[in-house]
């Protein structure tokens, strides 16, 4: 009898005391999977047990987003998925991204459509993204872009590991930014692509509004010192001082990190800071 053909894609799913959402998300992944546990303690690990399609690594931390760094080098197949314990790949969505990585060795990353909660509202990233106005060959499928959304983008897993995957200078929230640029500066083509979908059904266990911004502002900050001019980096703190609180408070978060920030400091290609520059000037 013939042997299945090799898988090509693995889904790395990142989760952290989120078990009741991992009961409704595992089972519509297809295998291969592999689920990074970040330091759960809510009975996750023996929860999912029950799925013998889903390969866990357990941490004995919390990684942030670092954790799905884990799950790309345990891959032993060219593309990975991401997904979060609260969002799964939509059906044909997998195979029809193989498809357009096969198609284009230069395609690092795709942005997938994300379609969000049970009446499957687009998220307003997505609507951005399907309006980037990057510039882009004729022939090349999707929207060029110069970020994602984690938990609905798929990625060559060669191109992942060459711009050195997520880092720990971020940790959570917002920590796609560096990855997205880190990609463009080494050739990698990103692409947002409508027909590749995902869906997300946010959890219930999440952090506050005003957690999440202030995370995402530190982050913001933390990015511009990793990869932007000097004026950017001080434009970006003082616009958000000037904001509020919230954004005070961010700027305040980064303080701690910014040792490590500066270390993994290096300029942007001018071509990628220029399209960077183009975003900004258009949002």
């Amino acid at each position: 009898m013939p042997q299945p053909a090799p898988a090509r894609i693995t889904t790395v799913v990142i989760s952290r005391d989120r078990c009741a959402d991992l009961m409704t998300s595992l089972p519509r992944h297809r295998d291969p999977v592999i689920l990074v546990d970040n330091g759960s303690t809510d009975g996750t690990l023996a929860a999912v047990a029950g799925f013998p399609h889903v390969q866990v690594v357990e941490l004995s931390r919390n990684h942030g987003a670092v954790a799905r760094n884990v799950g790309v080098a345990m891959a032993r197949t060219p593309y990975v998925a991401f997904a979060d314990d609260d969002s799964w790949w939509a059906p044909g969505a997998l195979d029809r991204a193989v498809a357009l990585f096969d198609a284009d060795p230069a395609l690092g990353l795709i942005a997938a459509r994300i379609m969000v909660g049970p009446d499957d509202r687009l998220d307003p990233a997505s609507a951005e993204m399907a309006r980037s106005p990057l510039p882009g060959r004729e022939d090349s499928v999707g929207t060029p872009v110069l970020g994602f959304v984690a938990c609905g983008s798929l990625v060559r897993r060669e191109a992942f590991l060459e711009a050195g995957g997520f880092d720990d200078v971020v940790f959570f929230a917002g920590e796609e930014e560096r990855l997205a640029l880190d990609l463009a500066a080494r050739g990698w083509r990103l692409a947002y692509v409508d027909d590749v979908v995902a869906h997300h059904h946010p959890a219930s266990h999440r952090p506050t509004s005003v957690q999440r911004a202030r995370r995402i502002v530190r982050n913001s900050l933390l990015t511009a010192v990793m990869r932007r001019p000097w004026p950017v980096v001080v434009s970006t703190a003082w616009s958000n001082v000037a904001s509020g609180w919230t954004g005070l408070s961010g700027v305040a978060c980064a303080a701690p990190r910014l040792r490590r920030a500066l270390r993994a400091r290096h300029r942007l290609p001018m071509h990628v800071e220029a399209q960077r520059q183009l975003l900004s000037r258009t949002a």
